[in-house]
């Protein structure tokens, strides 16, 4: 420890000189080493991301690739079984048990003239009798047409207000549910594949895979029709 007091006034400035230089050299050392880090980054970044855009690449490629082997079966099958369906998904199987699904996502999707058709529905609530049993009624019809945290009707309830349109003899009613059912217009929002192998035991083990995010590759002729 030194005691400043005791040193002269030459000493002193020497000392803080000494002092001033090594703070001066330790922010210097800590702004080269963060310069590197920074350079370490860039580096690793770009060495990193080549990998992964090769990975994408190659799952973009067996994605385009099994889903043409299978939609080629599909279209055969339904002409071999004669026969059309509405699936979303379909699953091939082999001897060993091993399964590969192929299958797009659906959200629900409406047009403009959904509004219309609530706006009719509505006003056939408005113009129910206020005794408890349309009351009831009136609470069950709001709840089919509340909307979703996106705005949208859910089409499950959709078909729940068609199966109460047949019983209530009401026009508006029944032509504000058909304006409703038919500005329903689904969103298909990704194709996905999984897969899953028998194990040992005979118990199914999924395949791992992240390929249903990884779109087609640019250009590529994609039957999607068969699904």
């Amino acid at each position: 420890m030194i005691d400043v007091s005791t040193i002269s006034p030459q000493e002193r400035a020497k000392l803080m000189e000494q002092l001033q230089a090594q703070e001066q050299a330790e922010r210097e050392h800590r702004r080269k080493e963060r310069e590197n880090y920074r350079d370490l980054v860039a580096k690793t970044v770009s060495e990193n991301i080549l990998k992964l855009q090769n990975i994408s690449s190659l799952l973009s490629r067996a994605k385009a690739d099994v889903f043409n082997s299978f939609t080629a079966l599909l279209e055969l099958k339904k002409d071999l079984y004669n026969y059309k369906d509405g699936q979303q998904s379909h699953a091939f199987t082999d001897d060993a048990g091993h399964t590969i699904t192929i299958g797009c996502r659906v959200v629900d999707g409406w047009d403009d003239t959904v509004e219309a058709g609530i706006s009719k529905v509505n006003s056939y609530i408005e113009s129910l009798a206020k005794d408890e049993d349309t009351a009831k009624l009136v609470r069950i019809i709001q709840n089919l047409l509340k909307k979703d945290a996106k705005g949208n009707l859910k089409a499950n309830r959709v078909l729940e207000l068609q199966k109460m349109a047949d019983d209530i003899n009401d026009e508006t009613f029944r032509d504000g549910v058909k304006i409703i059912s038919e500005a329903y217009k689904p969103v298909r929002s990704a194709y996905f594949i999984e897969a899953s192998v028998k194990d040992s035991i005979g118990k199914a083990q999924g395949v791992p895979l992240s390929i249903t995010s990884v779109d087609f590759p640019e250009g590529e002729n994609i039957n999607t029709d068969a699904l």
